[in-house]
């Protein structure tokens, strides 16, 4: 991928450092500590993100999504947080089997520290994004594949990767009060990533793409 950003940009330099440390790694040791399946006849590993599956070649980290040409937007190939994520989570994650349980940000490993942040990049971003735009919500959680949950005015969970979950709810806005959301994340996502700001791009990566697939 041909980033257009200057050297020090905040997106190269994290996504060259990655990439090099997961072409140093063994694809055998990168599956068993993920769990995911390595093809060694292509060289590749099979993910899903958002209801499409991606095969992800090693060591050059060349991507292709394999399903779901209807929807024209694709994450890991189209944004460089998404494809920055991933190699963290290549190189540093752990598979964990969630329990059922889902965590509010503030509950994660420095959550509370970076809840602010997160509160502003993704909690409102969603709120603002899609609180008076319900049916567009639904719209584009149902396109993904998602599966209606009982709280909220419209709530939804979803597969984001792999065995994690996200939790996306909304209250409506009215003429006495804005609209509001609330992530919630199953609880292996600690496990898969161990950085409060992962989670903060996790979120960043899926209000992405709901907005592109919304247009």
């Amino acid at each position: 991928m041909e980033f257009p950003y200057e050297k020090d940009s905040k997106e190269r330099l994290p996504y060259e450092h990655y990439l090099k440390v997961y072409q140093g790694l063994k694809p055998e040791d990168i599956s068993g500590r993920t769990g995911m399946a390595y093809d060694s006849d292509t060289s590749s590993f099979m993910l899903r993100l958002m209801g499409v599956t991606y095969r992800i070649s090693w060591p050059d980290y060349e991507v292709r999504h394999l399903d779901r040409e209807d929807l024209g937007y694709y994450p890991l190939e189209n944004a460089a947080n998404a494809r920055i994520l991933v190699l963290r989570y290549l190189t540093e994650g752990a598979s964990a089997p969630a329990t059922g349980k889902f965590l509010t940000y503030r509950e994660v490993p420095w959550g509370e520290v970076y809840f602010k942040q997160f509160q502003g990049r993704c909690i409102f971003r969603l709120a603002y994004g899609f609180g008076n735009k319900l049916p567009k919500f639904r719209e584009v959680m149902e396109k993904i594949g998602a599966t209606a949950v009982s709280h909220g005015d419209a709530g939804f969970e979803f597969e984001f990767m792999n065995g994690l979950y996200l939790q996306f709810l909304l209250w409506e806005g009215d003429e006495e009060f804005p609209p509001s959301a609330q992530i919630l994340f199953s609880d292996n996502f600690p496990v898969a990533f161990v950085q409060g700001e992962d989670m903060a791009v996790v979120g960043d990566v899926s209000i992405g793409a709901l907005k592109a697939l919304s247009q």
